[in-house]
């Protein structure tokens, strides 16, 4: 993807890359949009599995200590996740790659927030906003800090960027940039 663009991709290019031939790569996938749509859905798998998995520990440190590191373990596994996966994330959310791949981390994180989780963050009776505006500030800004660590070369750790996007949006940005106590 980096190379060509995803649109420009055929399966011949995979299977050279992969060092497979053709009929293994038919045999699991329809073409090169069925490889795409599996590989994104595993990653959204796993990193649902991961917050399912840390989400109520985390909501039960938030209302005790929210400096606690605990509180962000998710954050911190989902970037450690992301950190082993990141050529092809990166490669995914470059301007080259599946541009709906975008949408649907959007609407992963949109779940996560709100909809499907048996743990939701958001309560909509608590919202000085309307609740459309807020998830798509908050699922927006997750994902481009996201694309930004990727494309600036993950200098920082996944604690780091754990801290970094807490900060963001548990104070909120005027209070990251300094402006406000």
């Amino acid at each position: 993807m980096e190379e060509k663009g995803f649109e420009a991709i055929t399966v011949k290019d995979i299977t050279v890359k992969a060092k497979i031939n053709r009929g293994t790569f038919y045999a699991h996938y329809q073409d090169k949009y069925d490889l795409m749509t599996k590989c994104q859905e595993e990653m959204m798998q796993e990193m649902s599995n991961i917050v399912k998995q840390n989400f109520p520990k985390m909501i039960a440190n938030l209302k005790t200590d929210s400096s606690s590191l605990v509180s962000f373990t998710p954050a911190v596994l989902i970037f450690a996740y992301l950190n082993e996966n990141s050529g092809f994330v990166k490669a995914a959310l470059s301007p080259k790659g599946d541009l709906s791949f975008q949408i649907k981390l959007k609407e992963f994180i949109w779940n996560l927030l709100l909809e499907n989780s048996p743990y939701p963050l958001i309560k909509k009776e608590n919202l000085l906003v309307p609740v459309d505006y807020l998830v798509s500030y908050i699922t927006s800004a997750h994902l481009g800090v996201i694309q930004q660590w990727l494309n600036g070369g993950r200098k920082e750790t996944p604690e780091e960027m754990a801290q970094i996007l807490s900060t963001i949006t548990m104070n909120g940005p005027f209070f990251a940039a300094g402006l406000k106590k």
